[in-house]
């Protein structure tokens, strides 16, 4: 039989208390409760209903007791839009789910999370809803994660529908990853989307269709990187073939930025529950490293709330500089990077950060590959194409028709690629030589730590040529080329169709 439903209502401030839970300040409600399963095998119901307060927490618990002999836990919820004067934010209200094993910094009890993507949301052993883990459903204190991402002046008003279905539990799937090598072309140029995202998350794409998609984008390899969850990690391997490696990773998204985490362990969950004030991000880099994977932060000033980012790039092996269309905010990027280039070279300092490209893509008409990183790997697996984006041997390009070469050689024979540094005395004459194809009427820039030292003419409809120019380490101590297309007015630069990481020039 069905249990009527029991309404909980969580308005009343005197009723909430803040709890530190080992990330930032929490809002932990009061406890939902239900019977046993002696009273019965059928479905039972609780909804709970309750305001938040502008300035509420980033977090929301709802704790929620799950007795013995629960199949399956079910979650439905609303929560109202009013309308908010020009210029204010209105209502949205993320949501996921922990396990008794709780809500630690860390993740241990996570079970899922889908944003704002979904309305509703089940988990039992042997399945789940995208964004969710299938498991075991144990007695214990369960939390429903409420996250209030922006609430308007007049409050957010919600309401949560928790269903328990009662009987015997089905067998948890074991999971199987995609390989870590597909079948390459030893050492060579592998083009790759390393941002991306489907129904597991906020994407629209399933998970054969960007696999579809990736390949007639010309794509070598991808990255999984679903926002704040690693729920697709065991539903890519049938997708994965000798044309096509599958990365596994995240899109950890914070409050202070997103940062992409690439190439992972398969089944690795990264926290994202904390702002750059809680100093917690270094904690997190390393365990991203730990798996095995890189640090990459994502479109770092981008305009959307949350979306810039803020947690400064000590911790980064790489940084995503052009995410999806080419914008302005990609501009801005550029700019910043090539800041953080100068900065390298300053004092005669080595380390520096290399760009990505990546698409972002979400649903129609978002394009996966546009744009894409082109790695210089010894084969195609996950350790060589790493391995090749932390050295900075690589440059991006709108799609797979272009293509770029850039070297700089000595007059003694010494000579560098991308991401390399040529050896040379401060005095030695240099010949940089970049080959494009694939770019018609695109523009081709070289552009140093004193900025663009020059710039050729047009590209033939053909889109192919070939530049050279003639420098010296004392003048540029790096070159890097931007291809671009023409400007559509203005003094402005036209969009990019491709460019790359530095070669170094000097001892």
């Amino acid at each position: 039989m069905c249990e009527d439903d029991h309404e909980h209502d969580r308005t009343g401030i005197g009723r909430r208390a803040v709890f530190v839970t080992g990330a930032a300040a929490a809002l932990t409600l009061a406890t939902v409760s239900f019977a046993s399963a002696a009273g019965g095998t059928g479905p039972r119901t609780r909804t709970v209903r309750g305001t938040l307060p502008p300035g509420s927490p980033d977090f929301v618990y709802v704790p929620v007791e799950v007795p013995r002999g629960v199949r399956e836990i079910h979650v439905a919820y609303t929560y109202d839009r009013p309308t908010v004067p020009a210029g204010t934010q209105g209502n949205a209200l993320d949501i996921g789910l922990f396990d008794e094993r709780g809500t630690d910094l860390g993740g241990r009890g996570f079970r899922g999370w889908s944003g704002g993507a979904r309305t509703e949301f089940f988990v039992r052993a042997d399945a789940a809803t995208p964004g969710y883990l299938p498991g075991p459903v144990r007695a214990g204190t369960w939390h429903i994660a409420l996250g209030p991402y922006t609430v308007a002046p007049q409050g957010l008003s919600y309401e949560i529908t928790i269903t328990l279905t009662y009987g015997e539990q089905g067998e948890t799937p074991r999971p199987v990853y995609p390989p870590e090598r597909a079948g390459g072309r030893g050492r060579a140029w592998y083009r790759g989307d390393c941002h991306l995202h489907s129904e597991y998350s906020d994407g629209r794409y399933t998970l054969a269709e960007i696999a579809e998609l990736a390949r007639a984008a010309g794509l070598d390899f991808i990255n999984s990187s679903e926002h704040n969850t690693h729920s697709a990690h065991a539903h890519w391997a049938g997708l994965a073939g000798d044309d096509l490696l599958i990365l596994l990773g995240e899109e950890v998204t914070t409050r202070n930025g997103h940062v992409v985490a690439l190439g992972t362990d398969p089944g690795t969950f990264v926290d994202w529950r904390y702002r750059a004030r809680d100093n917690r991000f270094g904690r997190f880099a390393r365990q991203i490293r730990r798996a095995g994977g890189l640090v990459v932060p994502a479109h770092p000033h981008a305009t959307c709330i949350g979306c810039n980012w803020k947690f400064g790039f000590g911790e980064a092996d790489a940084v995503e500089v052009w995410n999806g269309a080419y914008t302005p905010d990609d501009e801005v990027a550029l700019a910043d990077w090539d800041g953080m280039l100068v900065a390298s070279v300053r004092g005669g300092r080595r380390d520096w950060i290399p760009a990505m490209g990546s698409s972002d893509s979400h649903r129609s008409p978002d394009v996966i590959g546009r744009p894409q990183t082109v790695v210089l790997a010894d084969d195609l697996t996950r350790e060589a194409i790493q391995e090749g984006i932390r050295a900075g041997r690589s440059y991006v390009a709108e799609s797979s028709k272009v293509s770029l070469s850039l070297t700089a050689s000595g007059g003694r024979g010494e000579h560098a690629g991308i991401g390399e540094r040529l050896r040379v005395a401060d005095d030695t004459p240099v010949t940089v030589r970049l080959e494009v194809t694939g770019a018609p009427r695109c523009t081709v820039r070289l552009v140093t730590d004193q900025g663009v030292l020059f710039t050729g003419d047009p590209l033939p409809v053909s889109g192919a040529g070939v530049v050279q120019w003639r420098t010296t380490a004392s003048y540029a101590a790096y070159v890097r080329a931007e291809v671009r297309h023409e400007a559509a007015a203005g003094p402005l630069p036209g969009a990019l169709a491709a460019f790359t990481n530095p070669v170094f020039l000097g001892g």
